[in-house]
Order: structure tokens, then C-alpha cells, then sequence
């Protein structure tokens, strides 16, 4: 079963299913890239390492007590002249902030024989769009990217925390995906679209002498949410994560009235 929605369906945002829509896309799309870049070229799938120190993020909470303190009731006062024994301390339960270490996969296509990167290919996690070490963390590798010979394509499907740095960008859309070849730097594509928008096919830049490879996002989206079961997985019901918009709230409620079953 179809998800509801034309495009990016908002409840896969959600922090309980977007590692496991993360996980998906990126071997989906490294499935679909194989049959078009062999025998030249190959697909490695990486894994990037956060380790979350800064204390910041806001499942972090210090000295918040899992339980209270209850003032134990007065014993009867059977004889004046018996010493009163001082009531003992108990502790309480608290969390610390303690390093966590968060682990992101991504594309790298490359030259068979070489082992050149050719092609980089990032789809954002929140841990990428907030602030702290891991933006920071990809910023850098980012800015790598784009100072070298190979193309960057960066996949951002979540509506909240802040955009990657683009120079005059007007576009203030809910999901953009941007093509950066390296020969036009520094101009690059973007692909910027809203949630009620389809998601679009996009080019995959590779070396001059060959016939770019093709990625059908919305197809890819399609057949990771039958797949992966997500129909009867997600609860409709529920408020998303992160709120949808008001101005789409009416357009989302409509949707999901005309959906069986939501």
C-alpha cells in the first residue's frame, strides 16, 4: 500500500523511523545507481561517526529527578525525654549527559581500478541540521567536497532544524536536494520543493565522457514504504514530528480523510 502522500510523507520524520528510512534510501538508491554505472564505476556505501558531546541536545536533561522526594510522616510522640533520630538522606535518580556516538552511512561512487570518489552522495540526518559537533563534522567534509574534483548531491527530506549554507538562496521550501558538479562550480542545482510536491528525478553527475546516471527519487520513496511495511506502521492520528506547518495543516487532514484506513 502507497503512503498517503503525493511525495515525502511527513511522518517519516519522525526520530523513531528516520534512521530506518536513512538506512533505506541510501542501499535503494545504491541498488538503483549498480545496473546503470557498471562495469566503470562502483558503489561504496561509508559510515560517518558522530560523537555527541556538547550537552545541548534536548533528550539531554541534568538533574531532572525520575522521582520525588516524599517527607516520610512524624512518628508518635510516645515519650518526651527519646531522642529524635535525624532522617536519613535517600538519593534520587538523575541522567548525566554522556557521549553518544551516532553512526551516518553515505554513497560514494567511484572509479573502478582507481578507487577515485567520483560522486558523493549525502542524505541529511537531524544530527547534520542542528546545532553542534556533528553540523559542524559534515560542514567540514562538506566544504572538502566542494573544494575538490568530485560532485557532491546532498538529500535533505526533513522540514525541521537549519538549511546547508547555500549564497543568495530565496527558496525557504520544506525539501531541497542540491547537485553540485564540480566542473560549474561555484554554481550548482537545486532542487527545492514543498510537502505536497512529488519528489523529483535528479541526474547523477559522473566523469565528462559518460552518460549521467538517472534516480528516480519517488519511485525509490514508493517502494522502501510498501517494503518496509511503514502502512501499517505509522499511526496517522498522531501529531508529526516536527509540527506540520498551518497553512498545510488543512491540506494534510485532507489527504489523510481521503486515504482508507489512515
Amino acid at each position: 500500500m502507497p503512503s498517503p502522500f503525493p511525495g515525502m510523507d511527513p511522518y517519516l520524520e519522525h526520530p523513531d523511523f528516520w534512521p530506518e528510512v536513512h538506512h533505506w534510501l541510501i542501499t535503494a538508491i545504491a541498488e538503483k545507481l549498480v545496473p546503470q554505472i557498471r562495469p566503470k564505476y562502483e558503489i561504496a556505501i561509508n559510515k560517518r561517526v558522530y560523537t555527541i558531546n556538547d550537552g545541548n541536545k534536548n533528550d539531554l536533561l541534568v538533574g531532572i529527578p525520575d522521582v520525588t522526594i516524599k517527607r516520610p510522616p512524624k512518628a508518635p510522640n510516645t515519650q518526651s525525654n527519646v531522642a529524635v533520630i535525624s532522617q536519613v538522606t535517600k538519593p534520587i535518580t538523575v541522567t548525566v549527559p554522556i557521549p553518544e556516538e551516532i553512526k551516518q552511512a553515505y554513497l560514494e561512487v567511484r572509479e573502478m581500478g582507481t578507487g577515485s570518489v567520483i560522486t558523493a552522495i549525502e542524505i541529511l540526518s537531524p544530527v547534520n541540521k542542528r546545532p553542534g559537533e556533528g553540523r559542524k563534522t559534515y560542514l567540514k567534509k562538506r566544504q572538502q567536497v566542494l573544494g575538490s574534483l568530485t560532485h557532491l548531491i546532498e538529500i535533505d527530506l526533513l522540514r525541521g532544524g537549519e538549511y546547508m549554507p547555500i549564497l543568495d538562496n530565496p527558496f525557504q521550501t520544506d525539501y531541497r536536494i542540491l547537485i553540485s558538479e564540480e566542473s560549474k562550480r561555484p554554481k550548482a542545482e537545486l532542487y527545492a520543493f514543498n510537502l505536497s510536491q512529488p519528489l523529483p528525478s535528479f541526474s547523477v553527475p559522473l566523469q565528462k565522457e559518460d552518460q549521467e546516471a538517472i534516480i528516480n527519487l519517488q519511485q525509490i520513496f514508493n517502494e522502501i514504504y510498501d517494503r518496509a511495511g511503514f502502512d501499517y506502521r505509522i499511526d496517522y492520528q498522531m501529531e508529526t514530528i516536527p509540527p506540520i506547518r498551518e497553512e498545510d495543516q488543512q491540506w494534510v487532514k485532507q489527504v489523510l480523510e481521503q486515504t482508507p484506513e489512515t
